[in-house]
């Protein structure tokens, strides 16, 4: 009695998430730069330009705001696999 079937191995998985990896060093990236120029421009008398007013109105909210990109970063690497 011949089989019709054949025997087919496991199907192979989907590769997903390929958006997580530079979502995850943007993140960081732009995290690292956020926190680096509110310390660079933080407490020198510079005269912002209209468009950059709102960075220096945020004051220390500027590190809650770099740090969450970074926490951002470590939750897209969560999904990287």
């Amino acid at each position: 009695m011949a089989r019709n079937q054949t025997s087919k191995g496991p199907k192979p998985q989907k590769i997903g998430n390929r958006w997580a990896a530079p979502a995850m060093v943007g993140s960081a990236i732009i995290g690292l730069i956020w926190i680096v120029v509110f310390y660079v421009l933080n407490g020198q008398d510079v005269d912002y330009p209209s468009f950059l007013q709102w960075y220096s109105d945020l004051g220390n909210w500027n590190l809650v705001i770099g740090m969450g990109f970074i926490v951002a970063a470590f939750g897209f690497a969560m999904k990287w696999e």
